[in-house]
């Protein structure tokens, strides 16, 4: 099973500039899309339902506030839009589909970079969020989360350019979120179980000039659950894709659709 998660920065730019036929040759059976910018209506044109693939949006009362989709190639089981938690849920920020063997979501976190106002914001998410990942321990099934998480985790998944500034994203508060995540409740971040490398980021800040080169951080992530742990097979970034300022985060799972 292959799972591809990617926050594009308007799902109309990226198709312009040739998304699906390169989610065609990637061969992905799930593909997550966080930063649609645009009302679900807006795609109702072809092009944004390719040959094969399932298609599922969620949009929020502004278009700025991003917007996440899924495409399968797997009929799936239930789509569930929003995660119970008012803010993002009226945002669209979350939408999860349940197949036989496995969960998987598309989420978006907000940002708060350069808007200090917003940091609540971003705040009042991530707890609701650490929240519904304790829930879903509890649950008999297992899950990926593909998320734009707008932070980086560790120092080894940001430039060190940013390790001594105190910006969002980077803040210890932050950080220690993802320790609770991974060391206390035993989620792990698949890249990291696959790649251990320095110098392995998802996204460059258009403020600090450094596309695609030395100053990036690794902010998108597929975060799955304990018994998911054994079954990962591969996984990597594409840097080279020119869709937006992130790239696509790929991983492979010994796991049947």
């Amino acid at each position: 099973m292959r799972v591809v998660s990617i926050s594009v920065n308007g799902l109309k730019r990226a198709a312009e500039n040739g998304f699906f036929e390169w989610m065609k040759e990637l061969d992905a059976d799930v593909v997550c899309v966080q930063d649609l910018l645009a009302r679900t209506y807006e795609f109702d044109d072809e092009i944004f339902h390719p040959e094969g693939y399932e298609a599922y949006f969620i949009d929020g009362e502004n278009p700025e506030d991003g917007g996440v989709g899924i495409y399968s190639r797997h009929f799936p089981k239930a789509i569930m839009y929003g995660f119970a938690y008012e803010p993002a849920d009226r945002q669209g920020r979350f939408i999860q589909a349940d197949f036989d063997n496995v969960s998987v979501a598309a989420m978006l976190a907000p940002c708060a970079l350069g808007d200090d106002d917003k940091q609540a914001e971003k705040d009042g998410f991530m707890n609701a969020f650490m929240e519904h990942l304790q829930k879903t321990l509890r649950k008999r099934r297992q899950f990926i989360f593909c998320a734009n998480m707008q932070t980086a985790h560790l120092v080894t998944d940001a430039s060190s350019k940013y390790h001594k500034m105190e910006v969002s994203g980077f803040l210890p508060h932050e950080r220690a979120w993802f320790d609770e995540v991974f060391d206390s409740l035993d989620y792990v971040d698949a890249f990291r179980e696959v790649n251990k490398e320095k110098k392995q980021y998802t996204w460059w800040p258009e403020w600090a000039k450094g596309w695609r080169k030395q100053a990036g951080w690794r902010t998108d992530y597929q975060i799955v659950t304990p018994g998911l742990r054994n079954v990962i097979l591969d996984g990597y970034i594409d840097s080279g894709t020119r869709f937006s300022d992130h790239a696509p985060v790929i991983m492979d799972y010994d796991i049947e659709m």
